[in-house]
Formats: C-alpha cells, sequence, structure tokens
C-alpha cells in the first residue's frame, strides 16, 4: 500500500475488506432492503438451536452472492445502496462541472476521465514508460531505491512500506514510519504453505501475463515471473505473520535515522530519505520489524542488479494496472479478485471509477454528499446513545471487580479523554493545488497520490492535526483511533441496518448501538489497552492486572479457535481477538444501556418480540454474511474480524442476557457453560 493511502493509525474498523474489491452488486437487479425487518428472520428455527439462522434465515434463503462479489451481507447492501448516491453525484458533477477549481469540477472531471476508456487504452502504458525506462537505466541499487521512493510517493510500494501518522509513544507529534512490505500475496503463509500452493502458481502466471501485456516475449515473461516470486519469497521469509503484525510494542522500534542506516548496511536509506523528501528535523524513524530489515539488507546485497530490476518493474506494473488499459486492469483483477477471493466477474466500470474518486479525492467528494445525504437529526440521535453507551462504560471501570485502584484510576483518565466524531470533519482537505484534467486518468490518480504523500510527509515532526479523518464521511465504516482517543461514525454507516431514526430503541441500540460500545471497547482491546491517557504506548497496568486481563481474554481466544469458517479451516482467535473482545464489550454494554433508556418506559413487544430479543436479532441480523470459499480463506488468514456470520451470535453467548432473553438452558446448542464465557468490560 502506497505511503499516500495511510491515515492515523486505527483499531476496528467493522469490517476489512481485503485487496481492491468490489463492494457493490451490479445495479440492474432492485436494490434490496438493508435495514432490520422480521421477513429476514426465519422463525421456524429454534433460537435456542441456531441463533444466526434464527435471526437472519429468511435472508439467507432468499440470498446469493452477486457475480461480482467476493461476500455478500448488510454491510454489503448498505454500500450498494451508498455507491448508487455517489453515482448520481459524480455523474452530475461530471456532466455539470462548474468553475474550473472547485471540488464540483475536481470530482466530475476525475470521474469522466476515469470512465474515458477509449483514451486510456489508446495510450497504452505510454503514462508510466519512463519510469520503465528509469528502473532499466538505474546503474546500481541506490539508484533503484531513489526510483522506488518515487514510486512510494505517487502509487507503488515496492520493498518496503512507508508510512507517516502520529508517533505511537509521543503521539502529539507526526512520526515516520518503515515497515515490512513488497508482496503482492496477501500474507506471508501465501509464500509458503502446501495450502497455498495453487495461489503461488497462479501468481507466476498473472506475472508473466502482465508483463507480456505490457510489452515482453512470453518465455522470458515467465523466466522473470519466476525470478519475481524468488524476490518475494525472500522478502516473506523475515516477514510476520498478522497475528504477529497485531503486537503494537514488538513493532514499534524507534531508532535515529543515521542508527538506522548503519543498522541496514545494504539498504539504501539515507538516498531513499532524501528522495521522499522527509524534513530535516525529523532525526527518527520507528522501524515495524527489524528482522525483515536485516533480510531485505541481504537480499539488496546477494541480488543481482538485473533481477532487482525485474522486481521493480513488476511492482511497478502492479500498482499501476487498475489505472491503465482494460487488458491490464482486468488481468490484475483476475487474479486479485478471482484466483484470491472467487468473484467471477468485475464491478461496473461505474462503480471502479466512483471509488477511485473516493479514494484519491475522497473529502471533495465527501462534501457533495454530505450536502445531500445527511440530515441533521442523525447527529443529534447519535449524540444521545453515545452518552448513555459512555455512561455504561465509565460505570463499569468504576466498579470492575478484578481491577486494582491504581490501573482504574488511569483507566478512568484515559476514559475521560475519549471524543467522539460523528458525521464529517469539522474542516475538509484543501485540493485546490491538485491539477486533475477530464482526459488524463492516470495523471489524475499520480498527482492526487502525490499531493496526499506531500502533505503528509510535511508535516513530519510537527503537531498532530485532532480533527483529521482517516475515513472519507461517505464510508460504510467506523474505527477508533488509539493515538488520538477517538471514535469515529462517518455519515454513511448512520443508515439502516446500522441506524434507523424511524424505529425502536432495542433495533437501533442492538445495531449502531452495539457498533458504538464496539468502538468504545477497542480503547480496552488487548492493543487498544496499551495506550494511554495521552494516546501513548506505554504500560500502564500494574503487572497483576495485565495478568488478569489476559486470562479473560484467552476465553474469547479459545472460544473463536473452536469455530471452523469452512471444513477444517479454524478461526484465528488470537488474530480476531481485538474485534471480538470489541464486540463483546459492545453488545454487553449497549445492551445495559438500553435497559437504561427503556427504564419507567412502557415495553410492548413488538412483531411478538420483547425489547431484549429485538436487541439481539438486530445485532446479528446486520452480521449476516455470505462468503465465497475462496474470501473466506483469505478473510481467516489475513483478516483481524471474524467472518460476520460468526460475530452473528459470538458475543451473544458469553452473556447470560442473551440467554435469559430466549430462554436458552443448559443442554440448548446455544449454551455456553459460566465457566467458559468470557467477560472483561
Amino acid at each position: 500500500m502506497p505511503l499516500n493511502r495511510y491515515r492515523l493509525p486505527m483499531a476496528g474498523p467493522l469490517l476489512a475488506l481485503t485487496l481492491s474489491l468490489s463492494l457493490v452488486a451490479n445495479t440492474a437487479t432492485p436494490l434490496p432492503d438493508a435495514g432490520f425487518s422480521v421477513d429476514k428472520m426465519d422463525r421456524s428455527v429454534d433460537p435456542r438451536v441456531d441463533f444466526a439462522k434464527y435471526a437472519a434465515g429468511g435472508w439467507y434463503a432468499r440470498n446469493q452472492i452477486p457475480s461480482d462479489k467476493s461476500r455478500w451481507g448488510g454491510f454489503n447492501e448498505l454500500a450498494e445502496r451508498n455507491w448508487i448516491d455517489l453515482r448520481a453525484i459524480v455523474e452530475e458533477a461530471a456532466a455539470n462541472p462548474g468553475p474550473a477549481g472547485g471540488i464540483t469540477q475536481k470530482v466530475g472531471d476525475f470521474y469522466a476521465s476515469a470512465i474515458d476508456v477509449a483514451t486510456i487504452n489508446q495510450r497504452g502504458i505510454a503514462p508510466i514508460e519512463a519510469e520503465l525506462a528509469a528502473i532499466a537505466a538505474a546503474k546500481d541499487v541506490e539508484e533503484l531505491f531513489a526510483l522506488a521512493a518515487q514510486s512510494h510517493l505517487r502509487i507503488g510500494a515496492p520493498f518496503l512500506s512507508v508510512a507517516f501518522y502520529p508517533d505511537q509513544k509521543q503521539s502529539d507529534r507526526y512520526g515516520f514510519y518503515l515497515a515490512q512490505g513488497g508482496m503482492s500475496l496477501p500474507s506471508k503463509e501465501y509464500y509458503f504453505s502446501e495450502k497455498f500452493a495453487r495461489e503461488r502458481w497462479e501468481l507466476v502466471g498473472h506475472i508473466a501475463r502482465t508483463l507480456e501485456l505490457a510489452g515482453t516475449a512470453r518465455p522470458e515473461a515467465y523466466h522473470q515471473a519466476e525470478t519475481v516470486l524468488a524476490i518475494e519469497k525472500r522478502l516473506a521469509d523475515n516477514a510476520k505473520l498478522p497475528v504477529d503484525l497485531r503486537d503494537r510494542v514488538a513493532n514499534y522500534n524507534k531508532l535515529t535515522i543515521a542508527d538506522a542506516i548503519a543498522a541496514y548496511p545494504g539498504v539504501p536509506l539515507k538516498r531513499f530519505i532524501a528522495e521522499l523528501g522527509v524534513p530535516p528535523r525529523v532525526s527518527e524513524v520507528i522501524i515495524g520489524q527489524p528482522k525483515f530489515f536485516e533480510g531485505l539488507s541481504r537480499i539488496l546485497q546477494e541480488t543481482a542488479l538485473e533481477d532487482l530490476k525485474v522486481y521493480s518493474r513488476w511492482q511497478l506494473l502492479q500498482s499501476t494496472a487498475s489505472y491503465l488499459t482494460e487488458a491490464l486492469e482486468q488481468e490484475h483483477f483476475r487474479f486479485f479478485g478471482t484466483v484470491l477471493n472467487g468473484t467471477p466477474e468485475q464491478e461496473p466500470r461505474w462503480q471502479r471509477a466512483t471509488k477511485v474518486v473516493d479514494g484519491t479525492i475522497g473529502e471533495a467528494l465527501g462534501q457533495l454528499y454530505v450536502a445531500k445525504h445527511y440530515p441533521p437529526q442523525a447527529k443529534a440521535r447519535m449524540d444521545e446513545m453515545i452518552r448513555n453507551i459512555k455512561a455504561v462504560f465509565r460505570d463499569r471501570l468504576e466498579k470492575l471487580e478484578w481491577m486494582s485502584e491504581a490501573t482504574r484510576a488511569k483507566a478512568l483518565a484515559k476514559f475521560a479523554r475519549f471524543e467522539p466524531m460523528i458525521g464529517y470533519p469539522e474542516k475538509w482537505l484543501d485540493y485546490s493545488t491538485v491539477e486533475v484534467r477530464r482526459d488524463d486518468y492516470f495523471g489524475n490518480v499520480s498527482r492526487a497520490y502525490l499531493f496526499e504523500s506531500r502533505r503528509r510527509i510535511d508535516r513530519t515532526g510537527g503537531p498532530v492535526d485532532r480533527a483529521e479523518w482517516s475515513m472519507t464521511p461517505q464510508t460504510v465504516n467506523a474505527y477508533y483511533s488509539p493515538v488520538t482517543n477517538q471514535i469515529v461514525f462517518p455519515a454513511g454507516i448512520l443508515q439502516p441496518p446500522f441506524f434507523d431514526f424511524t424505529i425502536d430503541d432495542a433495533v437501533n441500540y442492538g445495531a449502531i448501538g452495539g457498533v458504538i460500545g464496539h468502538e468504545i471497547t477497542h480503547g480496552f482491546d488487548d492493543q487498544g489497552r496499551r495506550f494511554d491517557a495521552d494516546g501513548n504506548l506505554t504500560d500502564w497496568w500494574t503487572p497483576e492486572d495485565a495478568a488478569r486481563f489476559r486470562e479473560r481474554a484467552q476465553k474469547l481466544v479459545d472460544q473463536f479457535n473452536s469455530y471452523h469458517a469452512l471444513p477444517g479451516l479454524a478461526i484465528n482467535g488470537q488474530l480476531s481477538l481485538g474485534e471480538n473482545i470489541g464486540d463483546l464489550g459492545g453488545t454487553s454494554i449497549a445492551y445495559e444501556a438500553l435497559q437504561r433508556a427503556l427504564q419507567g418506559r412502557e415495553r410492548p413487544r413488538i412483531d411478538g418480540m420483547t425489547p431484549e430479543q429485538r436487541f439481539f436479532v438486530s445485532w446479528a441480523q446486520q452480521w449476516r454474511t455470505l462468503f465465497r470459499d475462496d474470501a473466506m480463506r483469505l478473510q481467516v488468514a489475513r483478516g483481524p474480524h471474524a467472518p460476520g456470520n460468526f460475530r452473528a451470535f459470538g458475543p451473544l453467548v458469553n452473556q447470560q442476557e442473551f440467554f435469559d432473553a430466549f430462554g436458552i438452558k443448559p443442554g440448548d446448542p446455544m449454551w455456553r457453560k459460566p465457566e467458559d464465557r468470557c467477560k472483561i468490560w
């Protein structure tokens, strides 16, 4: 991922989609209703036997994964509606761009350039020919790394990853990060495990076909593809697995830049950093995985320069293929969409184009979106729910029986600094210096990425802007930022099935209430708990409290380790621990907040269900999800979230209130023994 796509480090986007995949189905079919509905239930199923099917079995029976999707669920149904709204905005902007230099002109002309397939095909690979020629002409590794830095500033990410976001141990200042990267497959396991042998074989064919499309003769293309795989396997050999990348402490290793240059003599870091344009005031770099950089140093010293050029050429083609000819884009999708995720068809051109606008000048598009689709009353209702849920969490911190007073005081101090952000940013990014031309798709992408890279790099070492968001307001998601201690709810998620002003509190607390609680809990999950009130990564727990926390969390690890996403494919409870803690805390806290909200009020049955039953059904319905097998394997191998169909019930079976609501007793399939249940917050 290029450095210019990094924003503030965050925990718990509710859904992390892998790779550049379609979020939206073909819109020729009627749009589904994403909201809560008893029609989505299957009341012939006993909730004591299979609660996820009881809550959403009707939906599962009527739905299948659209041909341009790797998965399909409540998130996707809402995202589909949102992309339709965004399509109307970008097409209107393209038809009526308004004054030159305005956000409407930039959004409209960017979109118009992205759907101008004739011009894109006519230009072929001309937009990157100068970079390809520079790679071919590089005289040594230092020159190659100078070109790699230029690639990081725009679109590519060869050899390693670069980021500029708040220093996790000095959270009021932006830091400079270097981490493992430069690999085409999703994670280390894909390079070595026998279960991913097919993917490695397919990768060689994909590289060769891409090189052929760029002008390399077939025999040579296959030879070069093997060279690329060999280099990437060496990179992967010293990389960490996704589960190990979750450890914030282990992946924070600060050095002076001078010491980093000395520690990895084979890596031309001095030239690389100079080409990035890191400000002279920045004297330190945070190394994510020292072993990876030790290995990279050896690779660069031991590998022939011509082979490193082959790898660099491939990395450039891979990162730019989606913005070049149809043939290159389709081949890119064939591998990353079909081979890795099992998705048969590519999403429509209008949608791919809209997603690129969203990913490059997203806050310009966001201003147009908010003006049309964000009702002010949504924020007022959210503010109320957040206040109620915060009150529950604060009370729990004050009364938690397993936490000592010393740790509790610091936990409460952190919670007091907690800040919600709802809807859209207070101030918008200024894209006035980004040139957008109606006839230059690749140039628009490159210039937008360069703008964002320069913006981030230039402020490194300076004060953190706490008003900045890590998602555009039109995003259907939410997140917690540990370094700023903020939860963020973009306007895009404040719609059914997550939020609906027309429906009863029980459903809203079960849906968006659980999400609010989820994000709050991220501040105190297995990684979030390591950040203090100032957002700094430091050990503020007593050893005894930390041990008690780990003992409780292990029950959640064991629980999810016992679930099989596919036959023989167990969920990784350690990899998904942070999100599972978020779900457990979120549902438990939101449930108590609902009880407080209902106190002294009538509690009528609606659709034959009590408020408590509607709360739990609402939570389960929003996590209804169908997966293609390849997408499921990828999710389990790499994703920090358990698959949605397990999130639907996984946190609930740790709560007695859930059992009471549906009369679940010992011996019932949904029952979980009290001694096996996890209770943390």
